[in-house]
């Protein structure tokens, strides 16, 4: 069960938590950043999971690829 603080939204909390793993290296780049994984493991809702990963997203530390999914990055580059 998750501690949840109250004073931070349940998605930052959520995001700050996969920026720490992100920074730390226990996701590497090219780590699939799942959705469901995350509803899953914070037991939240689809919506708040999104939100976490548009937050990172913007923050330049994963990248999404219609149809894929969204990664750790850098996002590699197609054209090398």
């Amino acid at each position: 069960m998750v501690e949840w603080r109250r004073d931070t939204s349940r998605w930052r909390q959520v995001a700050n938590t996969i920026r720490a793993r992100i920074e730390s290296g226990t996701y590497p780049p090219g780590w699939l950043i799942s959705e469901k994984a995350i509803t899953d493991e914070w037991g939240i809702a689809r919506t708040t999971a999104r939100k976490a990963i548009a937050w990172l997203r913007d923050q330049g530390l994963i990248y999404t690829r219609p149809g894929y999914g969204s990664f750790v990055g850098p996002e590699p580059d197609d054209d090398a």
